[in-house]
C-alpha cells in the first residue's frame, strides 16, 4: 500500500485547547464581543448581530429547548430543516453546544425522505419554518418519538399540536436572560455534534456521526494547508446550504475560528448584487456557481469598449481592478468543493488576483480531505492531504491506482444505528472513500474514477443510482432499470439519466395478451417513470430517460453490467 502524510507547520494551540464549536463562539464573544458576527436581509432590510448578541441568543434559545421539551444531551437527537439564516446557526448552537446531536436536513427533500431520516435518527424535536408545516401534518403522525416542532417564522400553530408534537414559535421559545441549562450542559470534543445523512449504496440514507473534534481538526488541518491568513477582518459570503457538510465546516465553523464575519445572500437571483453590497473577502461555492460568476464577468468584459481597448494595448491591471470591483472590491479567495471545477475558471480567477482553491472531501471526513491551490498545476488533481491526517492507496494496480483511504481525527465516529455499514466502510482505522485514485511522488492525489457508481451533479450534490433505481422499481412496467450519470458538452459535473427496459408481461396483461405498439409502450413507460420519480428530491430525478427495446446486459450472477452503458447517454 502507498501512503502520503501531510505534516503540519505549527498547531493552532488555542483552537486545539477549545475543540468544540460552542467553544469557538464563546471565544469570539469574549475576544471581540462588539464585532459584527452575522449580516443578513429580512423584509428588504439589512440587519446585523454582534458576537456578544449571537451568544446571548444561543443561550436564551437553549433555555427554551430545555424548559419546553426537556431535551436530554447525549441521549436524544434533534433536527433542523431550514434554509440558510442566522436562526439556523442559533438553533444549532443552542442544541449542539449543550451536547445534543443535531441532524441537519435538506429543506428540499420530499415528505417520505424527511420522514425516513427523522425516524431513523430518532429525532424528538425539529426546528423548521412555516413552509414545512404542511409536510409535518402528513408525517408527524408516523413519528411517535417526535414531541416538538419549533417554527422560526410566523405564529401559525404556535401553542397548538400537530399530531402528538407541540408547535412553538422561536420567539415564544426564547427565555429572556436565560442560560442556566446551557451553562450546566457543556458539549465535549468527543460529543457527536451532527448526524449528517448521506445516501448509501443500498439506496437508504445513512447518518454519519461527526463530533465537535472531527469538525475542528478538519478546519485547522485545512487552514494550515491553506497557506493564507484569515482574520476577524475577513467576511464570508454564505451561498451553499448549511445542511451540507462542506458549507457547514467552511461557512460556519471556519469563520468562528478566526472571528470573521458571516454574511448571508438574499437569494441566488441577487448574488452579484449582494456581493457588491456586502463586499465579502471569501466565497465558498460549488463549481456551477463559480462558473456562472465567471461567465458574467467575461460577458461584461466582452461588451466593454474600454476593456477591449486596454486589452489591445496590453494594460490588464485596470481591467482586473474593474473585475474585482464587480465582486465588491475585497474578494481575496474563492474556494470550491463538491465537484471538479473547469480549469479555465480556476485560472481565470487567479489572473484576477483572486486566489482560487479547490477542496476534495466526503461527509464522513468532516468533510475536507485535500486542498488544491494554484501552486499545484495538475489537471485532474485534488491536491495534497490536509495537515494531521494520512491518506493511502489500497491495493494499487500496476499503474498505482487503487481505493483512496483516509485515517485521522477528521473521520466520523460511524453511522448512526448502523454497525454493518460502519464496519463495511472501514479497513481497520482507515476509512474507505470508494474513490479510485493515485498519489504521485510529491504527495499530489489524482482521482481516477469512482469505485461506487456515485453520481456527482454540477452543484456538488451526491446521487446514488440505487436510490433512484429502487424508486423506479416500484413501477411494474419497468423490468430492467439502470440509473447512471451523464455529461453534456464535456462540462464537468453529471446529470442523472436512466435506461429502462419495459416489462413485456406487464404490457401484454394490460392489452389483452398482445404487446402494444412500441411507440405506445415507450410513451407510457416514460410517463410512469417520471411520475414515480416525482417522489424524489428534484436533483435526484432523471433528466434523460431512454427506453430500451432490448433487455439490459447482465453479469453471470444476474446484475446489470453498468460498465457496458457507461458514457452512452453523454452528449
Amino acid at each position: 500500500m502507498q501512503r502520503a502524510s501531510c505534516h503540519g507547520r505549527r498547531f493552532f494551540g488555542i483552537i486545539y485547547s477549545i475543540m468544540t464549536i460552542r467553544g469557538l463562539l464563546e471565544s469570539c464573544a469574549l475576544r471581540i464581543p462588539n464585532n459584527i458576527a452575522l449580516r443578513w436581509c429580512d423584509d428588504k432590510e439589512w440587519k446585523f448581530k454582534t458576537w456578544s448578541r449571537f451568544q446571548q441568543d444561543v443561550r436564551e434559545v437553549a433555555e427554551g429547548y430545555a424548559t419546553r421539551f426537556g431535551i436530554k444531551p447525549r441521549e436524544e437527537n434533534t433536527a433542523i430543516i431550514l434554509p440558510n439564516h442566522p436562526n439556523w446557526m442559533i438553533s444549532y448552537l443552542a442544541q449542539a453546544g449543550a451536547g445534543v446531536s443535531v441532524v441537519p436536513i435538506d429543506p428540499k427533500l420530499h415528505n417520505e425522505e424527511v420522514r425516513y431520516i427523522l425516524e431513523n435518527a430518532e429525532v424528538t424535536v425539529v426546528t423548521t419554518d412555516t413552509a414545512h408545516l404542511r409536510m409535518f401534518m402528513d408525517i408527524a403522525p408516523k413519528l411517535p418519538k417526535l414531541r416538538g416542532i419549533v417554527v422560526v417564522d410566523g405564529v401559525i400553530f404556535d401553542g397548538r399540536k400537530i399530531a402528538q408534537a407541540d408547535v412553538v414559535g422561536l420567539k415564544s421559545l426564547m427565555i429572556r436572560d436565560g442560560g442556566e441549562w446551557y451553562d450546566n450542559n457543556v458539549a465535549q470534543p468527543s460529543d457527536v455534534a451532527s448526524i449528517i445523512y448521506t445516501s448509501g449504496t443500498t439506496g437508504k440514507p445513512k447518518g454519519a456521526m461527526l463530533t465537535h473534534s472531527n469538525f475542528l481538526h478538519d478546519i485547522v488541518g485545512s487552514l494550515q494547508c491553506f497557506g493564507a491568513k484569515i482574520t476577524d477582518k475577513d467576511s464570508f459570503f454564505v451561498v451553499l446550504p448549511l445542511f451540507h457538510a462542506f458549507s457547514f465546516t467552511a461557512n460556519f465553523v471556519c469563520p468562528m475560528v478566526m472571528g470573521a464575519q458571516i454574511c448571508f445572500m438574499q437569494s441566488l437571483r441577487t448574488v452579484v448584487q449582494d456581493i457588491r453590497y456586502l463586499k465579502p473577502s471569501i466565497l465558498m461555492a460549488v463549481p456551477l456557481l463559480a462558473e456562472k460568476i465567471y461567465a458574467k464577468i467575461e460577458e461584461a468584459l466582452a461588451s466593454s469598449k474600454a476593456a477591449k481597448f486596454l486589452f489591445k494595448i496590453g494594460l490588464r491591471g485596470p481591467i482586473m481592478h474593474m473585475v474585482k470591483l464587480r465582486l465588491g472590491g475585497k474578494m481575496r479567495f474563492i474556494i470550491t468543493g463538491g465537484a471538479p471545477c473547469p480549469h479555465h475558471v480556476l485560472k481565470g480567477f487567479n489572473r484576477m488576483h483572486i486566489r482560487f482553491l479547490e477542496g476534495y472531501g466526503l461527509t464522513e471526513c468532516s468533510p475536507v480531505v485535500s486542498v488544491c491551490g494554484p501552486e499545484i498545476d495538475a489537471v485532474g488533481s485534488i491536491g495534497k492531504a490536509i495537515n494531521g491526517i494520512e491518506v493511502r492507496i489500497a491495493d494499487p494496480n500496476e499503474a498505482g491506482v487503487g481505493e483512496l483511504q483516509v485515517k485521522g481525527k477528521i473521520v466520523m465516529k460511524g453511522y448512526f444505528h448502523n454497525e454493518a455499514a460502519t464496519a463495511e466502510s472501514f479497513d481497520g482505522e482507515w476509512f474507505k472513500t470508494g474513490d479510485l485514485a493515485s498519489i504521485d511522488k510529491d504527495g499530489v492525489i489524482y482521482i481516477r474514477g469512482r469505485k461506487k457508481a456515485l453520481i456527482v451533479n454540477r452543484e456538488g450534490k451526491n446521487i446514488y443510482p440505487e436510490e433512484v433505481e429502487n424508486c423506479i422499481a416500484m413501477e411494474a412496467c419497468a423490468a430492467d432499470i439502470l440509473v447512471l450519470g451523464y455529461t453534456e458538452g464535456g462540462v464537468p459535473g453529471e446529470r442523472v439519466g436512466a435506461i429502462i427496459h419495459p416489462s413485456e408481461d406487464y404490457y401484454k396483461e394490460k392489452n389483452g395478451g398482445k404487446m402494444p405498439d412500441w411507440a405506445e409502450v415507450e410513451k407510457a413507460t416514460q410517463k410512469a417513470v417520471q411520475k414515480r420519480c416525482s417522489e424524489l428530491a428534484d436533483y435526484k430525478r432523471p433528466r434523460k430517460v431512454v427506453i430500451s427495446k432490448e433487455p439490459l446486459e447482465r453479469t453471470s450472477v444476474g446484475k446489470i453490467r453498468r460498465v457496458t452503458y457507461k458514457g452512452q447517454l453523454d452528449e
